[in-house]
């Protein structure tokens, strides 16, 4: 079994910074890549952002705010969130997919809510 925990999220005023951790464990063997997702209250969920071995991949909304990176050592990836936007509010999903598993993994998601 394969367990991520995230943490960091919390309320911010609209122009500040939160820190999203996710933290692997368990039965892990290869984790090709991390992923951040997001869900507001009546919405789809939606990509965030994504790293793997040499690339990182961003949503248009948040290219330029927002940066994913991650600690092989520590099976731990990270979201920098600056510039936060109202419309930033969500829960906060951390992904993995892990090809030695050959399936995906999914946190219990962290509440991100911006005040305008």
């Amino acid at each position: 079994q394969v367990q991520l925990v995230e943490s960091g999220g919390g309320l911010v005023q609209a122009g500040g910074s939160l820190r999203l951790s996710c933290a692997a464990s368990g039965r892990i063997f290869n984790i090709h890549q991390w992923g951040w997702y997001r869900q507001a209250t009546g919405q789809e969920r939606e990509l965030v952002a994504t790293i793997g071995s040499g690339y990182t991949n961003y949503a248009d909304s948040v290219k330029g705010r927002f940066t994913i990176s991650r600690d092989s050592a520590k099976d731990t990836v990270y979201l920098q969130m600056n510039s936060l936007k109202a419309e930033d509010t969500a829960v906060f999903y951390c992904n993995i997919y892990d090809s030695g598993n050959g399936r995906d993994f999914w946190g219990q998601g962290t509440q991100v809510t911006v005040s305008s």
